[in-house]
């Protein structure tokens, strides 16, 4: 993947170093997301399945706290960042510095460009690269742990730079471009937000059986699935970064992160009622819908 092609943008928060303190931060709101932990067949929860899940918490962009500990809309105790220093970085993590910021500025150049297209203007997101820290968010307490997570009240994305070796260590997951694309998926999340597409569904959720909601959030998460395929065919055609095998990584991740084939790990079986991400078949297809089309009209749903 040809990303020194990418303009570098100017949104990426880099807090690694920062050291914690106590503070105040209000529970999950508009977007926030969790699992319900495995259980065996008595009904038990496993310290093994405990172990999965929190891998699992890492590629979905779940706060593992929330998985543990049951997550929740009232107001809790959480970590604020307090600045203790430069951080010194090592050259593999200014790398990947480097590699978020590339691809944020391409996703920003060309959801600019989808906007402009739909006579709107788009608003950019705010990225913060975290490590080690607890921070107050307006979706609740994130940490390290949590993986990609993007928090629709403060349109900024959380991200720990450990989370690109744990999709190699832990899932089988290589290649840059199968990164770029939960960047981009997490982006999606994004624009769904400020175009009110994410908005109007959390209402919806409010209205429906914890099985309807579920069924609901699947779609969302198709979508962003489908405009990060949208913004890689979109960036291809302007600038032409991909490789050979580039595109199969990203399928791969997309297979990977299908909660049929992360129950089968945690669980050993697999319960479709409790789906919130869709399958790997369905993740994979809505990828293709926008990396095939480059047209956000492809990744409606109704």
């Amino acid at each position: 993947m040809r990303w020194d092609k990418f303009r570098k943008s100017n949104n990426v928060d880099d807090v690694r170093g920062q050291t914690s303190r106590r503070g105040m931060s209000f529970g999950r709101s508009g977007g926030g997301r969790r699992l319900r932990l495995p259980r065996g067949r008595g009904g038990k929860v496993s310290i093994w399945g405990i172990v999965i899940m929190v891998g699992i918490a890492w590629l979905l962009g779940i706060n593992p706290l929330d998985l543990l500990m049951g997550g929740g809309g009232t107001q809790q105790p959480a970590q604020q960042t307090q600045s203790s220093g430069t951080y010194k970085s090592s050259a593999d993590e200014t790398k990947k510095i480097q590699f978020v910021q590339e691809v944020l500025g391409s996703t920003e150049d060309i959801w600019h460009q989808i906007f402009k297209e739909m006579g709107r203007t788009y608003q950019e997101p705010k990225l913060q690269v975290f490590k080690n820290l607890t921070t107050a968010t307006a979706c609740g307490q994130q940490t390290s742990a949590a993986g990609p997570f993007y928090c629709p009240p403060d349109k900024k994305i959380f991200i720990d730079l450990a989370f690109f070796n744990q999709m190699d260590r832990e899932f089988g997951v290589k290649g840059e471009f199968a990164r770029a694309y939960v960047i981009a998926h997490e982006v999606g999340h994004h624009v769904q937000n400020i175009l009110g597409i994410s908005g109007k569904v959390q209402q919806q959720r409010s209205r429906l059986s914890r099985e309807e909601g579920n069924k609901l959030s699947v779609k969302i998460e198709l979508q962003a699935d489908c405009f990060a395929g949208v913004w890689a065919k979109r960036a291809e055609d302007q600038v032409g970064y991909l490789e050979e095998g580039d595109v199969q990584s990203a399928i791969k991740a997309a297979t990977a992160i299908g909660d049929d084939n992360l129950q089968k790990k945690a669980q050993g079986y697999v319960v479709p009622e409790s789906f919130t991400h869709g399958t790997s078949e369905q993740r994979v297809k809505w990828f293709r819908k926008g990396l095939q089309s480059g047209d956000v009209g492809q990744c409606a749903f109704n």
